[in-house]
C-alpha cells in the first residue's frame, strides 16, 4: 500500500478568473490588519497565537509594526524601561513575551470559568491541543475528534481501523499519527487513513507515542523506544532505553527522546543515533507516569505513580522534588514559552498550578457546580460552570468526587487548560 505524503499529480492550468481569490485574499489581509489595530497589546499577542495565518499577519505586518512604535513612543504600551525606539528585530519577541505574562497571571489569579463539551459516546482518555485545535480520543476505539478551541465544533472525525485500541496520537498541521494497537496509522485532515503494513508496522506492545515529522516514536513494553519514518514506512531505529516498560516519551526540538519508565527513571537518548546521552536520576523508584520538556529553560517535568512531580535542569541536575498528591500523577504540560507555570492532574481529580522553578504549588483548582440534567446530550453538546480555587487547609478527601473527577490528561493553551476524564465530556478551563 502506498503511504507516500505528498501527491505527484500536476496541478491543472488556472484560468485568469482563479486570480480573483488573491485579491479578496489581499482584502482579507487588509482588513485584519486594521481590525488588529484596534487592539491593545494584550489582546493582539493572544490573536497571534490563535492560527498560523492571524499569527503571520501579525507578526510580519509593516502596518501593525507602525501602529505599535506610535503607541510605543507616545508610552501608550506602558512598559517602564522602554527605550525611545521600537526596535523591529523585537516585535515578535515583545509579543509573545507579554502573551505569556498575561497566561501567567490569568492562571495564578484569574477566575476561572469551565466548558464541559460532550465530545465522545463513551469516554475520552486523552487530548493534544496545536494551532487553536484539539484532538481528543482513545476511550470509544471508535473515532477521534479534531475540535476548533475557539467554536467548540467538531471539523474532523477519523474512524478507528477494525475498532482496535488506539493506544495514543499526536497531530500537525496536515496529519494525526496514532499508534493502534501494534500499528502505526496516518489520517490525512480529509479523513483518509493509511496503516504501515504488518512486517514493518508490528512490535513489541507500544505503550505511547510522539510525532514530530518525520518520525514517530514509540515507547515499548518490552523497554525500547522504536523510531518510525513516516515515508519510508520503516522502523529506522531501535534504542534500548530501559529496563522496564517505557510508560511515556517527550520529545525536544533538538533531536532528544526523553522517555519515562515504570521502573522510575528518565533516560535522554539522541534522535539522530540513536546512542542514549544520560539518565537522569533521583531517589525515588516508583514509576515515571508522564513526562514534559520546557526548550526555555531546558528543564525536565516527571510526574510519578506516588504522587511526586521531579523537575531537572539538563545542564545542572535534580533542581527540586514535591510531593504534589497523595495519588498518581498522570499529566503535566505547560504552555510553549512559558517557563513560570506548570498544570498537574492526577487521579485525585485536582487540576494544580506549580512553579517550574521551585515546584512549589501555586493553586489547586476543582470544578464548582453541577451540570444540568435537561441539556442536550448530542456530541457537541456544552455547558458552562465556574472552577474554585481551593484555600491551602482545604483536604481534598473532603470534596465530593463529582467535583473533581479524575484527570487521566490534559493539554495548557493561551490562559486555558483542557482536561480529560475518561468520560464523554472534555473540560475546557478558561482563566480570565
Amino acid at each position: 500500500m502506498d503511504l507516500s505524503l505528498t501527491g505527484d499529480k500536476k496541478r491543472p492550468r488556472r484560468s485568469s478568473r482563479a486570480r480573483a481569490p488573491t485579491t479578496v485574499g489581499s482584502f482579507q489581509h487588509d482588513i485584519l490588519c486594521i481590525i488588529f489595530s484596534f487592539l491593545d497589546c494584550f489582546d493582539l499577542a493572544s490573536c497571534s497565537v490563535v492560527c498560523k495565518s492571524w499569527s503571520t499577519i501579525i507578526n510580519n505586518s509593516k502596518l501593525l509594526q507602525f501602529f505599535y512604535r506610535k503607541k510605543w513612543q507616545t508610552g501608550l504600551l506602558g512598559s517602564s524601561n522602554r527605550s525611545k525606539e521600537c526596535p523591529e528585530e523585537s516585535w515578535k519577541d515583545y509579543l509573545e513575551e507579554m502573551a505569556v505574562e498575561r497566561h501567567r497571571l490569568a492562571l495564578q489569579e484569574g477566575r476561572i470559568r469551565v466548558d464541559h463539551l460532550r465530545g465522545h459516546s463513551v469516554g475520552g482518555e486523552q487530548c493534544r491541543t496545536k494551532m487553536g485545535l484539539l484532538l481528543t480520543g482513545v476511550g470509544d476505539k471508535v473515532v477521534m475528534r479534531l475540535w476548533s478551541l475557539e467554536s467548540y465544533k467538531c471539523v474532523g472525525q477519523y474512524p478507528i481501523p477494525d475498532r482496535v485500541r488506539l493506544v495514543d496520537f499526536d497531530f500537525d498541521e496536515s496529519k494525526i499519527v496514532g499508534l493502534v494497537g501494534t500499528r502505526i496509522c496516518i489520517w490525512r485532515q480529509n479523513g483518509i487513513s493509511r496503516i504501515f503494513p504488518s512486517h514493518e508496522g508490528t512490535f513489541s506492545k507500544g505503550l505511547c507515542m510522539r510525532y514530530c515529522d518525520p518520525e514517530a516514536v514509540v515507547g515499548c513494553e518490552d523497554g525500547t523506544v522504536r523510531v518510525f519514518d513516516m515515508y519510508s514506512r520503516k522502523c529506522s531505529q531501535i534504542i534500548r532505553a530501559h529496563e522496564g516498560p517505557v510508560k511515556c516519551l517527550c520529545l525536544s526540538d533538538d533531536q532528544l527522546i526523553l522517555s519515562g519508565s515504570s521502573l522510575g527513571g528518565v533516560t535522554l537518548s539522541a534522535l539522530s543515533s540513536g546512542e542514549r546521552v544520560v539518565k537522569l536520576r533521583s531517589q525515588d523508584s516508583s514509576g515515571i507516569k508522564t513526562l514534559c520538556f520546557n526548550p526555555c529553560s531546558h528543564q525536565v517535568f516527571a510526574g510519578t505513580a506516588t504522587g511526586y512531580g521531579l523537575c531537572w535542569d539538563l545542564r545542572m541536575g535534580l533542581l527540586w522534588k514535591t510531593r504534589v498528591s497523595q495519588n498518581s500523577v498522570y499529566s503535566m504540560q505547560h504552555q510553549r514559552n512559558d517557563a513560570s507555570t506548570l498544570a498537574v492532574g492526577g487521579i485525585d481529580g485536582v487540576l494544580r498550578l506549580l512553579n517550574q522553578n521551585t515546584g512549589e504549588v501555586i493553586s489547586r483548582c476543582i470544578l464548582d457546580g453541577y451540570l444540568s440534567p435537561n441539556s442536550q446530550n448530542t456530541i457537541g453538546a456544552t455547558q458552562r460552570t465556574r472552577g474554585r480555587r481551593l484555600s491551602e487547609d482545604t483536604a481534598i478527601d473532603s470534596i465530593l468526587r463529582s467535583c473533581r473527577p479524575p484527570i487521566t490528561c490534559l493539554a495548557v493553551g493561551m490562559k486555558k487548560v483542557i482536561t480529560t476524564h475518561n468520560s464523554k465530556y472534555i473540560r475546557i478551563w478558561k482563566f480570565d
